[in-house]
């Protein structure tokens, strides 16, 4: 019986290795889970078309928005665990995790690699002097401001929330949008105090001078704004909240193939134009082995599991 059990596990090995030699046959799709023009639809496109020229196969981006990703993240834990259905998707999958109707990717999807990220900042009016986030919140009348984010539970939202609520004597109150850009126009119209956000969203506005970034929530400055410190530099708890885009696979993904697709994501982000083009919006590139950003989700669905609870926020 042990004879027999061995030679079956030696022949589906061989004969799943040999399917991963023999991938891609046919066209790759790349699910965004959000609509076009966006961060992870820019990403998609652009490491899809790196990886086609490689591959040799047309690589066809499809979007399927709602629900915060979740409508795009479900179509692809549906799909087949062949390699030929891949999810672009962002942070709001690790935090939807824990809510009812999210994904969960450590038991529902194959985590592939990661592409870029970046940290949430912390921005105001062009025309506020306080010299970093602390000396912002310390001055502003009774402790009392409005901060705006791209919606209930986002990424930035829930940062917001834990980083003020670990300060005595604040009282933020948060003022919610759908999506990143009514936040720019709230903050230059100085309807909301500050805005918590992200540089690809605010990158314009920060180069006009209409709004200045008062902290970053990483544990180092950003190669973009180098003046402008991190929360720990500023007296806030050295949290770390970096917005990523990433691809996934359905569960139970042959480990070869995943290690493959994993291979020529990070080939792509490898290329000089395509980092290039991911800097100029804000991006900064990313890449692990294909084991490394497993444990890297992992956490990260644990990270905000804590988030959530310490805030008493649920996802949407």
């Amino acid at each position: 019986m042990t004879r027999r059990w061995l030679l079956a596990v030696c022949i589906a090995l061989g004969a799943t290795s040999a399917w991963a030699q023999a991938f891609p046959g046919r066209p790759i799709h790349l699910v965004v889970a959000f609509a076009p023009g966006g961060i992870a639809d820019t990403i998609a496109r652009t490491v899809g078309q790196k990886m086609s020229e490689k591959i040799g196969q047309p690589v066809v981006v499809e979007n399927r928005s709602g629900a915060g990703g979740i409508v795009g993240a479900k179509y692809v834990a549906a799909a087949a665990p062949d390699g030929y259905v891949l999810l672009v998707t962002t942070t709001s999958l690790a935090i939807n995790a824990n809510s009812k109707e999210g994904v969960n990717p450590v038991a529902q999807l194959t985590p592939i690699g990661i592409a870029a990220s970046t940290p949430t900042i912390f921005a105001v009016h062009g025309s506020v002097a306080a010299r970093d986030l602390m000396d912002f919140v310390r001055n502003v009348k009774g402790g009392r401001f409005t901060f705006a984010s791209a919606g209930i539970g986002s990424a930035e939202h829930l940062a917001g929330e834990y980083v003020f609520r670990s300060v005595p004597g604040l009282e933020a109150t948060h003022v919610p949008f759908q999506g990143g850009a009514p936040v720019n126009t709230a903050i230059v119209s100085q309807q909301v105090d500050l805005a918590s956000t992200t540089l690809p969203t605010a990158l314009a506005f920060i180069r006009q001078q209409t709004m200045r970034v008062l902290g970053v929530a990483s544990q180092k400055r950003m190669a973009q704004l180098p003046s402008v410190p991190t929360l720990g530099e500023s007296g806030f708890p050295d949290f770390e909240n970096a917005s990523w885009i990433a691809f996934f696979a359905p569960a139970r993904l042959p480990e070869p193939v995943a290690r493959l697709l994993n291979a020529e994501i990070n080939a792509a982000l490898g290329q000089a134009d395509v980092r290039e083009r991911l800097s100029a919006i804000g991006l900064e590139t990313r890449t692990m082995t294909q084991p490394e950003f497993a444990e890297y989700i992992k956490a990260e669905v644990g990270k905000w599991a804590q988030v959530i609870k310490s805030t008493g926020i649920t996802p949407n």
